[in-house]
């Protein structure tokens, strides 16, 4: 009897362990950046893109610009390409590089580096994310509004509406999911909602899937949680005394590296999550 206790009670840490991911940072880049909002991993290129609002997250004022750092953290280009208004989350789909840009879904050419075109949201005020699907479907939040739209073919159609404040989006296998101002909420395929998670700080941001069902959700107020298959979260990373923001993160599948945009800190910083 003995033997079994201890052999338990010697497995105890290891499953302690698997239930509590951590993350180990990395490198932090120059404060070089212009209000970094989103980072965008390109594994094909071995590139991050980041989103620079450079002015007021709400203004067209044409100074937003996208920038390209390596897997270093050195800055390859802090304006790669400009003449954007207050760029947010982006998303990437055949040689083309999607950005949520207030009002419309700019379309970069990623080996030119220039823009191809604007596609308009009617009655859009503060597009934030997006995700694209495998066959080139785009889902795009809107803040203020409380509302997804749909790009398809280039023709925009209204998902869902009545959130309370969607931002963070990513399309899965089954359904698409949704940072709903602290909820995390999946809309299935037969177009329902369901709540996966709940109780987060309501600044909730940008969201990757690190494992099947499991997540790394960050918050602008400087919380980024890992959220559990079950719903349940723990805290990675609490800089709210710091005053440092975590927006719109960023991941690398392959190295397991989370990589985080400070915004009014002008960084971006990256950690290697460990589970």
């Amino acid at each position: 009897m003995k033997k079994y206790i201890l052999a338990a009670m010697g497995m105890l840490p290891i499953i302690l362990s698997a239930q509590s991911p951590t993350l180990e940072k990395i490198w932090s880049t120059d404060s070089v950046l212009k209000v970094p909002e989103s980072v965008l991993a390109d594994a094909a290129n071995q590139i991050l893109y980041v989103s620079n609002i450079d002015g007021q997250p709400a203004e067209k004022d044409g100074k937003g610009s996208i920038g390209k750092i390596g897997l270093d953290g050195k800055i390859i280009q802090t304006e790669w390409v400009k003449g954007l208004n207050a760029p947010k989350g982006m998303g990437m789909f055949k040689g083309k590089l999607y950005v949520a840009d207030l009002t419309e879904v700019v379309v970069i050419d990623i080996k030119k580096g220039t823009i191809l075109e604007k596609i308009t949201v009617p009655d859009a005020v503060f597009l934030n994310d997006i995700s694209i699907d495998k066959k080139g479907v785009i889902y795009v939040s809107d803040s203020r509004t409380y509302k997804v739209h749909k790009i398809e073919n280039g023709n925009v159609f209204l998902l869902i509406d009545k959130l309370q404040g969607p931002n963070g989006l990513l399309v899965t296998k089954d359904g698409l999911l949704i940072l709903d101002k602290g909820r995390l909420l999946k809309m299935r395929t037969d177009g329902q909602l369901a709540k996966l998670a709940d109780g987060m700080d309501p600044s909730t941001d940008g969201i990757e899937m690190v494992r099947e069902n499991e997540y790394v959700v960050s918050c602008w107020s400087g919380i980024v949680y890992y959220i559990h298959s079950n719903g349940y979260k723990t805290t990675l990373i609490d800089s709210r005394n710091e005053k440092i923001n975590s927006a719109d993160i960023g991941y690398d599948e392959k190295r397991k590296i989370i990589y985080v945009p400070t915004f009014y800190g002008n960084t971006v910083s990256a950690y290697r999550l460990k589970q």
